[in-house]
């Protein structure tokens, strides 16, 4: 008898609406030119701090303690998020900056983001560990 796997990993939070260049392939796999990069995720609109919104690549829910996200900055730029749930606050880098996005960033969330109102605290804990680096990203590219 063959033994049954379950997939490792979390659900994709794909944004259905989001164009892809290849109407065989989602969005995030088949960016349409000029497309920003973390295209074809969800972006939660209700969620802004500071000009600063959010978006999920991985599922968001009440039982999870991490995961994978996005940040979009007021210039519409963006960085990648791999978080965890902490009591204890951080910020690494994983991948510096590039022409299309100021880096990933391994952060600490304060609690699990369950819905809006958790994603916004959320955001609110980590847009002043971010901002300086987006800043840094801004001045590297007018370089």
């Amino acid at each position: 008898m063959e033994e049954q796997h379950e997939p490792e990993g979390r659900p994709l939070d794909l944004d259905a609406d989001a164009a892809s260049a290849e109407p065989s392939l989602p969005a995030f796999l088949a960016r349409p030119e000029g497309a920003p990069v973390y295209h074809g995720f969800r972006l939660i609109d209700e969620v802004e701090v500071g000009g600063f919104r959010l978006g999920a690549i991985s599922s968001f829910g009440s039982d999870v303690g991490s995961g994978d996200a996005f940040i979009v900055a007021p210039d519409d730029s963006r960085a990648g998020l791999v978080w965890q749930v902490s009591d204890a606050p951080y910020l690494r880098e994983i991948r510096g900056f590039e022409d299309s996005r100021w880096g990933v960033w391994e952060v600490s969330f304060p609690r699990a983001v369950s819905g809006p109102q958790n994603a916004e605290k959320a955001l609110a804990d980590i847009v002043p560990r971010l901002r300086p680096h987006w800043e840094a990203w801004r001045e590297w590219r007018r370089r």
